[in-house]
């Protein structure tokens, strides 16, 4: 958790902790060793990779978080009419959801990031258009199982909406499931941005962003390593502290384990 709330901390302060300006060149200072001027050395355009990493951290983590957003806005209302209104309705959807899941997510999502063009909005896009259907499957089955009980009945006895019960009874029981499946689900999408970045189809230089920095260090991969170590090492820390966080959180607020209890 400590770890975790650290990467919080970077988030929102990154750059205000960077010692220098992050997309300042200076090519006289250009692929420096670590020192105590530039702890973790400086790039091929004499940029302080110290400060392309904490301004990064913004970039990556927050777009990554803003994606995850944009699948929950467009998966979880679709899998809470789906389930509650059944039908034609959840059929269209369901079948909407089975076509989205027959090819690779990263397949996909690069199919869509070519065609879309480079760019953060486009890269959210894609990566909406990947990961929406696994929360609209998820809430989908929550809701089918919750709506034949007999508290919902009652519910519809006294005269109560359709909205109101999903706001008041469903949505309740849907919501830690859905955290737990988000906390998860951030290091994908961490994963998958540095990886359509790397490859020149997420967000572009020079703004400082892991998986572009990846890519911009592949030529001095022998002559400075850690062009490439030190974000390879910043995204494998974060997905990592994403994970082991994300399970905990799923141990703690699975609702089939606290309704066994």
């Amino acid at each position: 958790m400590a770890f975790f709330l650290l990467i919080l901390l970077l988030l929102l302060l990154g750059e205000k902790l960077a010692p220098y300006p992050p997309n300042d060149v200076d090519m006289s200072l250009r692929l420096q060793p670590l020192s105590a001027q530039h702890l973790l050395g400086t790039d091929h355009l004499g940029r302080d990779i110290l400060s392309r990493i904490l301004a990064g951290a913004h970039t990556t983590v927050g777009v990554s978080l803003s994606a995850l957003f944009a699948c929950l806005a467009v998966g979880v209302p679709l899998g809470l009419i789906a389930g509650y209104a059944g039908g034609r309705l959840d059929w269209s959807i369901m079948r909407l959801v089975d076509a989205s899941m027959m090819f690779p997510d990263y397949i996909v999502a690069i199919v869509l990031s070519g065609i879309l063009g480079a760019g953060t909005f486009n890269l959210i896009i894609a990566i909406v258009a990947v990961k929406w259907f696994g929360y609209a499957r998820l809430v989908r089955s929550i809701v089918m199982a919750e709506k034949s009980k007999e508290y919902i009945a009652s519910a519809r006895l006294s005269g109560r909406s359709a909205a109101a019960i999903l706001y008041h009874h469903l949505i309740p029981h849907v919501a830690s499931s859905v955290s737990a499946l988000a906390v998860v689900d951030i290091g994908k999408i961490i994963l998958m941005i540095a990886s359509l970045s790397y490859i020149g189809l997420g967000i572009q230089p020079p703004n400082a962003e892991w998986g572009s920095m990846l890519n911009e260090g592949r030529s001095f991969f022998i002559s400075a390593p850690y062009l490439m170590i030190v974000p390879g090492a910043a995204i494998l820390m974060v997905v990592l502290l994403v994970n082991v966080f994300g399970a905990a959180f799923a141990d703690r607020f699975d609702t089939s384990t606290q309704k066994e209890g």
